[in-house]
């Protein structure tokens, strides 16, 4: 019985498992958004749900959990230098751009910066989490160096970017040509820099031109928030 439960307990910390239970959920939800299309079936919002309720059904730790996770967190690298190619193919058409997509990728940045300090300011929130709140639009190993740097809290500014990514994801392309915008770079740069990675995975399904304009804008929006960060704190430290 013990050395069942030795072997038990080292199949479900093995990277194997990790990634297999990751991989297994996420297609399950795709094939339940495919019969079911809907925004609240998102594949994304499906497999976190789906995965947070297995590791409590069956007791895993996610500590041991995540050992696979860190296997699929290290193929995020090659996938986010892949997003290079579709904008490779319009550098000519970005660089004509260029004044526009900084302007409005700043504007951006900066806009999601302060509505979300702001909103958990006016809610009551402390100093700790209106700091680990300003960095949530950029991707996760950025935002968690940006948190750590302004004294935010990195496992709680994780937890905020995956859920503006998803949130993003999901409702972001409904949202925005509900607003009467159709254009496919503005869609893009939208997605980009609300959204991060996650809502970039999504704007390559709607389109190749979304998706490249999208990536563009999660590299800038990045460096721009490293920027405008510090600055923001001085800015909601006067109050």
């Amino acid at each position: 019985m013990t050395d069942d439960l030795g072997a038990l307990t080292e199949i479900v910390s093995s990277k194997t498992f990790g990634a297999a239970v990751t991989v297994s959920v996420f297609l399950l939800a795709q094939r339940l958004h495919r019969r079911y299309p809907s925004p609240i079936t998102h594949p994304l919002l499906i497999s976190s749900l789906g995965i947070i309720l297995l590791l409590e059904v069956l007791g895993i730790e996610y500590s041991r959990y995540n050992h696979g996770g860190e296997l699929i967190s290290f193929l995020l690298g090659p996938a986010t230098v892949a997003l290079a190619l579709p904008l490779y193919r319009r550098t000519e058409e970005v660089r004509r751009r260029v004044v526009v997509i900084l302007t409005s990728v700043g504007a951006g940045a900066a806009a999601a910066m302060v509505v979300a300090a702001g909103v958990v300011r006016l809610l009551g929130g402390g100093p700790r989490l209106v700091l680990s709140m300003i960095p949530k639009s950029v991707t996760t190993p950025i935002a968690v160096e940006i948190s750590a740097i302004i004294g935010g809290e990195g496992a709680l500014t994780g937890v905020f970017v995956v859920l503006t990514g998803i949130l993003g994801a999901v409702f972001g392309p409904e949202l925005l040509r509900a607003c009467g915008i159709k254009d496919e770079k503005a869609m893009g740069l939208a997605l980009g820099t609300a959204s991060h990675g996650i809502g970039t995975g999504r704007a390559l399904k709607e389109g190749e031109t979304i998706g490249a304009y999208s990536g563009l804008a999660m590299g800038l929006a990045g460096v721009i928030t490293a920027i405008l960060a510090p600055l923001a704190v001085i800015v909601f430290g006067w109050f």
